[in-house]
């Protein structure tokens, strides 16, 4: 109980939970008026109760236990707000949204409209754009937080798990900060903590770790390396001589915006990919292609898009980016591989204020080789080469997910054995993790009905 004293304290005096009074002014009267929509707040902080924790250092919840704090995890918590089930939430950052605050440019927006992406029981308000800006979802996360009472425990990095035939035993370490002799230096020491719980939610995410490649003679390379979480904006790199690996949508977007801060920029595409318009006369490429799937099969659809998508962009081949010879909704549909869309690259490709370069043969000193054979000079490499699941180095669990690439084996899978959940690993976005929030959240609210039912 003092740990969850400790934590309201300290989350009274964060930045996170400040209530902006444009969001709030604009949502309060939904909540008096809809009850079922909000979470009451005294709903709220029954739920998010401090955790009992015996003299073993060993804490037994009667909920279940959310790891991961980022949208995924928020939307658990809301969720099992509203069915008054209490639950824990560990989060190995001190902030919600982690990924949001820290792992982002500058000029993100959401790549689909706001009503793909709301979290559940609380819409985007309707002054916000079309597709907000990062500090306008971070607005909405702050206030989601506020407004469902969500308390995580930061600092708690769950370093194992498994179940012991009742109960899933999470191990975590808890990083704390202090002054060393009073001298302003810092000292990171570490306590263990377990918890034990009958459901364990595995929120932790696609994106918990940076994907940094192994290169032949990377390490040579007398540049500046770095991953694009680390990339802000491009004024830093005025004057510099770029190369950004990946095009993806994170290597478009840092792409475009090097360019339009006028610095001298490259990207490497080194596979297949399609990029699609994000809107066609009007209307987004997403709406379009989900209301064409109700009444056309998928090859239909897709030769459409890309019928339409010639129109738009051109013929992408042309300035070095082939398209697959599967269509992008079959191609998302049996690999996961989502389709990049555009925002304003092509246009800066096709006039020369970005060069393309094919798959990257090896580094040298100062520059780097091209497997067509060509050298090129580059005063910094930013690799925008993706993310990648840490479930594999935590879990001990062989059934649902999988040890290769840390999702659950089974695509769109949420529900394994023994109360275990997954939340965020559809490959669906923000809207794959509502849904699959509101169907964890019904699952357990039953299990836990079932069970403390008087």
């Amino acid at each position: 109980m003092e740990r969850f004293l400790e934590t309201e304290g300290k989350m009274a005096h964060d930045p996170l939970t400040y209530r902006r009074a444009g969001f709030a002014n604009e949502t309060e009267g939904k909540m008096d008026q809809d009850p079922l929509m909000y979470s009451p707040r005294t709903t709220a902080r029954a739920t998010a109760t401090g955790i009992p924790v015996g003299d073993q250092g060993v804490a037994v919840l009667p909920g279940p236990l959310i790891v991961g704090a980022g949208p995924a995890g928020l939307a658990c918590a809301a969720r099992l707000t509203m069915g008054s089930v209490p639950y824990a939430l560990l989060e190995r950052d001190e902030c919600v949204a982690s990924m949001w605050h820290r792992r982002t440019y500058r000029r993100l927006c959401l790549h689909l409209p706001k009503r793909y992406c709301e979290l559940p029981l609380m819409p985007f308000p309707h002054s916000y754009p079309t597709y907000p800006t990062k500090q306008q979802f971070l607005a909405y996360i702050d206030e989601y937080i506020r407004t469902f009472g969500i308390r995580p425990f930061f600092r708690q990095e769950v370093v194992a798990a498994e179940h012991d035939g009742e109960y899933w035993c999470v191990r975590t370490k808890d990083a704390i900060v202090g002054p060393i002799n009073g001298g302003g230096v810092e000292s990171i020491h570490s306590s263990a903590r377990e918890y034990r719980s009958k459901w364990l939610i595995v929120a932790s995410g696609e994106n918990a770790e940076p994907v940094v490649p192994e290169i032949e003679g990377i390490h040579s390379f007398k540049g500046q390396v770095m991953h694009s979480s680390e990339y802000r904006s491009g004024e830093a790199f005025q004057g510099k001589k770029v190369l950004v690996v990946g095009c993806g949508n994170s290597g478009m977007e840092v792409s475009l915006d090097l360019a339009n801060h006028n610095v001298h920029t490259s990207i490497v595409v080194r596979d297949s990919v399609h990029v699609l318009p994000r809107e066609i006369m009007g209307l987004s490429t997403f709406t379009l292609s989900l209301w064409l799937l109700m009444f056309l099969r998928v090859q239909i659809v897709d030769r459409i898009l890309l019928l339409l998508a010639w129109f738009v962009l051109g013929n992408t081949a042309r300035f070095g980016i082939p398209r697959p010879s599967m269509g992008p909704m079959e191609l998302k549909k049996v690999c996961g591989k989502t389709p990049v869309l555009d925002v304003g690259t092509i246009a800066k490709i096709k006039s020369g204020d970005i060069k393309v370069f094919p798959a990257i043969q090896s580094f040298q000193e100062h520059g780097v080789e091209f497997i067509d054979g060509t050298i090129e000079s580059f005063d910094v490499v930013i690799l925008a080469t993706g993310y990648k699941s840490n479930v594999p180095y935590w879990l001990k669990e062989n059934d649902f997910f999988s040890h290769k690439d840390g999702f659950p084996r089974r695509q769109n899978e949420w529900k394994g054995k023994n109360g275990l959940y997954a939340v965020g690993f559809s490959r669906r976005g923000l809207l794959g993790v509502s849904m699959d929030a509101t169907k964890i959240a019904e699952d357990i609210v039953q299990s836990y009905n079932d069970i403390y039912r008087l």
